[in-house]
């Protein structure tokens, strides 16, 4: 055998380790988003339902706000240290964002009824599914679409924050409808740019199933995000 049919061979190996690795990170991806969006939804029922806890936030607003910090720190940490990261750290700092996240976001109970939070949730996962297969099938690159996407996604954020002092309604429902159109389209955006890395990853080991990890993140932000502004436009208010 000589070294082109060496070759020849060598890649068909890897193309073969490639084809099977790629269904079992896309499954880990699904699947760890799927497990920290149950978190986060029993963690914010759970919260919501205990007098005392919820009690301990609408009062402590050192605890509120350092929990929102806590969030961000984990976040952070997670997506800049993840090679340094063993794949059982990685998942446990997933893991307690997820709680975490679900007991700032438990005020959603207090504040919206509670078929209108399941009428927005199940509003939230169809159109989700809808754009993750639309961005995972989809032939067109969407990377020049993502990078438009994170700049209007700063500035939201910019201008959520004025508005938090100057209280403009008209501009808090702008906001709303652009921070929807805005994970509706990284929805698609992620769902690519995952598959696309899951495509190249060489085979399911843990370097790889960081990377899953990484990605599932990424569409579990997408998913909240949407829920909420969706929940904002949508939602019944409690009388």
């Amino acid at each position: 055998m000589d070294y082109e049919e060496i070759t020849n061979v060598y890649a068909r190996e890897r193309e073969l380790e490639m084809s099977a690795a790629f269904p079992v990170l896309m499954r880990k991806v699904y699947l760890w988003m799927t497990l920290a969006l149950v978190i986060t939804g029993a963690t914010a029922y759970y919260v919501a339902h205990n007098e005392t806890l919820m009690t301990a936030l609408v009062s402590n607003q050192i605890l509120f706000w350092g929990l929102v910090i806590g969030e961000l720190a984990l976040v952070i940490g997670l997506s800049a240290a993840i090679n340094k990261l063993s794949l059982t750290m990685a998942t446990l700092m997933f893991v307690l964002y997820s709680v975490v996240n679900g007991a700032t976001m438990s005020f959603i109970f207090l504040v919206y009824t509670y078929s209108s939070i399941t009428n927005v949730f199940f509003i939230t996962a169809g159109t989700f599914a809808a754009m993750a297969a639309l961005g995972y099938f989809i032939k067109t690159d969407l990377s020049s679409m993502g990078r438009i996407l994170m700049m209007a996604l700063i500035g939201i954020i910019i201008a959520t924050i004025v508005n938090i002092f100057t209280k403009s309604e008209g501009l808090a429902v702008i906001l709303n409808y652009l921070g929807v159109l805005v994970f509706v389209g990284l929805t698609a955006y992620d769902s690519q740019k995952i598959k696309n890395m899951m495509m190249q990853a060489p085979d399911a080991g843990e370097a790889a199933q960081k990377m899953a990890l990484l990605g599932a993140l990424s569409l579990y932000l997408d998913f909240i995000n949407l829920f909420l502004y969706l929940l904002r436009i949508f939602g019944a208010r409690r009388d």
